[in-house]
Order: structure tokens, then sequence, then C-alpha cells
């Protein structure tokens, strides 16, 4: 029996406005490229959903607003997406309905949902994965939009980050949590766009969670990549940038280069990392070569040199605290 589970880790998925279109008339593998076929390969695969799947016309009173047509849920399939984190500061940008209308295309598609819900219950409540026999558990978070969070109905999982008083209840789901979980994630999504680093406050917050349990995080929010920490035994992936949508592009950030974070885990723990750098171009997410992959692979190595962390040239983090005898090789995917 294999005793290794797979989970592929992407940031933002935002299928919706001019992706939206390009999905009807090229069809619903298209916004994957040749990415698809690694992602078939996970067992577990968990995205930033950026996009509300529904069909209200009620606009949030904000600049962006993000929506594809529900059937785009059969992209989310073709790409074996398993769990979305809806904790996000697009999720309600067609009003509660749209929320309500994508929890419901999401569930009949079999795809599990964190960090949002029909009330504080299920947007607090956390989801379950067995794979291998390695029970993987995640919560969905955000710092984005207080006015979204779930209070009297439909809404998100918020968190005030500057907030110290609010930690208890999140300290206490993660609590909860690894009693039934052998790999739990936080899926978060905090920040403001294009902030390069996580201030020390994230950075602390960060650490506060893993010392209560949490054995990944899944930071999204920043439109660009951020750097990689490995803390004590567990894995922090401070932002994982764009992975596919129509946004313009920052020449300097590079917010169209990003990467498919390949986690190996065991019910012990971490076993290897592997960064897939990815290129969004034409509303396509497409693996990184030549100057677009060495850009990604210097800039993570620059960004988690800060935290001890070192990455070689094919991508694999050396988690060093790991045992020695732990091998770190190029997963071969196709």
């Amino acid at each position: 029996m294999n005793d290794l589970a797979t989970i592929g880790f992407t940031g933002d998925v935002m299928l919706g406005r001019t992706l939206d279109k390009v999905i009807d008339q090229r069809g619903y593998d298209y916004p994957w490229g040749n990415v698809l076929p690694i992602m078939r390969v996970a067992d577990v695969n968990i995205v930033n959903l950026e996009t509300a799947l529904t069909s209200s016309n009620i606009k949030a009173d904000k600049t962006f607003n993000f929506k594809a047509a529900r059937d785009k849920i059969k992209s989310l399939e073709r790409a074996h997406i398993s769990i979305a984190n809806l904790a996000n500061n697009h999720i309600l940008d067609f009003s509660r309905k749209g929320l309500l209308d994508t929890i419901e295309t999401l569930d009949s598609a079999g795809i599990k949902h964190v960090g949002a819900g029909k009330n504080p219950e299920e947007a607090n409540a956390s989801v379950t994965q067995t794979i291998h026999g390695i029970t993987i558990g995640v919560l969905g978070l955000t710092d984005n939009e207080p006015a979204w969070k779930a209070n009297d109905g439909p809404g998100t999982n918020y968190i005030d980050i500057d907030d110290e008083s609010q930690y208890q209840g999140v300290i206490s789901s993660v609590r909860e949590l690894r009693k039934k979980t052998d790999i739990l994630i936080v899926s978060i999504h905090w920040g403001p766009n294009m902030r390069e680093e996580p201030t020390q406050r994230f950075i602390n917050f960060a650490h506060l969670l893993c010392d209560h349990g949490t054995n990944i995080i899944h930071g999204h929010s920043a439109h660009i990549i951020q750097g990689i920490e490995f803390y004590n035994g567990s894995l922090i992936l401070y932002d994982t940038g764009d992975f596919v949508d129509d946004y313009a592009v920052d020449s300097g950030l590079r917010n169209d280069l990003s990467a498919y974070f390949i986690v190996q885990v065991k019910k012990s723990g971490l076993v290897s990392l592997q960064i897939v750098p990815t290129c969004i171009h034409a509303y396509q997410v497409n693996e990184a070569v030549r100057y677009d992959r060495e850009w990604v692979i210097a800039r993570m190595q620059h960004l988690s040199s800060k935290f001890n962390t070192r990455i070689d040239e094919e991508g694999n983090a050396i988690l060093r605290q790991l045992s020695p005898r732990a091998k770190y090789s190029r997963i071969h995917n196709h």
C-alpha cells in the first residue's frame, strides 16, 4: 500500500470575465494548458477559487467583480480540483446569491470547499479527505473584506490578523481538527495585493498556527509569489501567487509567473516539496520555460533564503529538519 499522498497547491484561480468567454470558445481543459497532466497525477488539488460560479447579476459595490457561468465547474473537475478555498475578497462579488450558487455548484460536482458558507458554522467548518490511509484536513480563512464575515447569514471565515483577541477561535478550530487528521492545512487569503514579502505580524500568525498543529499553510492574496519557510516541521507557503486569470501584468513583479506546488506527505508529516514554475499567457497556465522558469526559481530562492530555506535549480525545496535519510528527487509526472 502506498503510504505517501501527493497534494497540489495553486494560487488564485479566476475563471471569470474574459476567461469565462475563452472557455466557451476553447473548451473546459483550456485554462490549464500543459500543467493539466501534472495536476491529474496529484491525489488532492487545493486552489483558491477567486470566482463566483453564478448567474447572479447583483454586484457588490467594488472595483472588480468576478463571476463565471456555473458550467465552468467542469474546468475545475477536469483539473481534478479536490478542495476550493472560498475565503477571499471575490466570493461575494455577486452578492450572497453568488456565494450560495457557488456552494451549490461545487457540492453538485463533489468538490469540497472551505472558508465560506450559508452561516457562520459552515463558513468556519473544515473538510477532510483520506488518501492512502492519510487523513488530510483543511480550514479556510481570510483577512480581506471584513464586511463579508459570516455573522447572521452567508459569508466568509474572516479574521483580523492585527487583532490578537480574534486568534483564540482559530486556534480552537485548529486544535479540534488536529484530533481528527494526520495532515492539517490552513488555506488563507491574506494581505494586500503586490506585497513582495510577509510582514512580521503575518509571520508571527503563521508560526502560531503551526505551533498549534498546522502542518501546511497555503497562503494567497498578493497576486505574486512570496517565500517559503520550513518552521518546526511545518511548511509555510506565504503566497502562492496567481495560477490562472485574465489580469493585467506588472512587468516588474510578474504576477503572470507563479508555480504549481507539489507536496508529498505521509502520516507523520512532510516528505518533500517541488516547485513547478508556471506562466499565464493567453488566458492559460503552462509550465514556464527558459528565462521565465529561471526567474521563478531565482525569485523563490531569494525570497525563501530569508527563511533559511534552500531551493535547488530543479525546484526542490530542501527541508533540512527532516531525517537525513529522506530523499529529494524531482517528481516525474510526464
